[in-house]
């Protein structure tokens, strides 16, 4: 099921598809292809009319003429997909490319990750898939901020799994606080999304130690403070800061309306919104589906 954990990681991975490939290159010892070309497909693919299957995560290696590798990548949490289906994936892929298929699930969950490791018995004798598992015990604890600054999206996962190790947290933070370029800030809401109560409290409380622009629930708390003295244009500020970190465009007409509002109530409500919303019209459209 969809979560903040589930959709961070698939950002992520849509984001820089290379990271599939390093994660199985490198942390798994896979063998891939080498090329340069990697891309993102659409992850709904049908193996004939009417029969859609749909991914997380698609990625294919090579041209689109002459595609080399493909990489199904799965984000599971629990048991509730039958492991057969990944076997399915793989098979209907393979069908419709022609080019070798790698299954690569991360699990956040020790326990889930044991579950999608076995080998995945399909049912038609001779074919038996071994998906690749990404588990807790797979992702390293970086706690070496230059290691973390050269592997962002690796240690936004060491966070997730390893944050409880303040020395994880750290390196995190000091890569993120050194950098100061326009893709850090992403970074912070990926590992802070992905991350469980106590490690956000360890991330908030280390983050702020700094002087790196936290945006967080936690950070917008305290913007919304500034603001009630009498600084709303911060506070609209930083819901523009959250949209564009988190990739949302916004028309000057939205714009100009976050701007304006000296509401202080409703701006931290966009705020909040605005760390989860799918759509720019999410931030304005209230529980009853009327917009505000």
């Amino acid at each position: 099921m969809p979560s903040p954990r589930h959709d961070a990681l698939i950002k992520m991975f849509t984001d820089r598809p290379q990271l599939a490939v390093e994660i199985l290159r490198d942390l798994m010892g896979v063998q891939l292809p080498a090329t340069p070309l990697i891309r993102v497909e659409d992850s709904t693919f049908n193996t004939r009319r009417s029969d859609d299957i749909e991914a997380d995560l698609l990625l294919v290696l090579g041209s689109p003429q002459a595609p080399v590798h493909a990489i199904i990548v799965e984000i599971q949490q629990d048991k509730s997909k039958a492991p057969r289906q990944l076997a399915r994936y793989a098979a209907a892929l393979w069908l419709m490319l022609g080019c070798d298929v790698t299954v690569l699930v991360i699990c956040p969950d020790r326990g889930v990750a044991d579950y999608y490791a076995q080998p995945i018995e399909s049912g038609l004798t001779g074919y038996r898939l071994q998906a690749r598992v990404l588990g807790p015990d797979g992702i390293p604890a970086i706690t070496d901020p230059q290691q973390a600054a050269d592997h962002l999206a690796l240690s936004a996962m060491s966070v997730m799994v390893h944050g409880r190790d303040r020395k994880v947290v750290e390196a995190f933070a000091t890569a993120l606080n050194d950098m100061r370029d326009e893709h850090a800030p992403k970074y912070y809401e990926y590992a802070y999304s992905m991350a469980g109560p106590d490690i956000r409290r360890l991330l908030e409380e280390i983050m702020t130690s700094t002087d790196w622009p936290v945006y967080s629930p936690f950070a917008r708390e305290h913007f919304g403070r500034g603001v009630a003295e009498g600084k709303a244009e911060e506070a609209a500020r930083m819901v523009l800061l959250v949209l564009a970190a988190r990739g949302l465009e916004v028309p000057e007409d939205a714009r100009a309306r976050i701007t304006a509002c000296t509401d202080l109530a409703r701006l931290e409500t966009w705020a909040t919104r605005a760390a989860t919303a799918k759509a720019l019209q999410d931030l304005f459209t209230e529980a009853d589906g009327q917009p505000r």
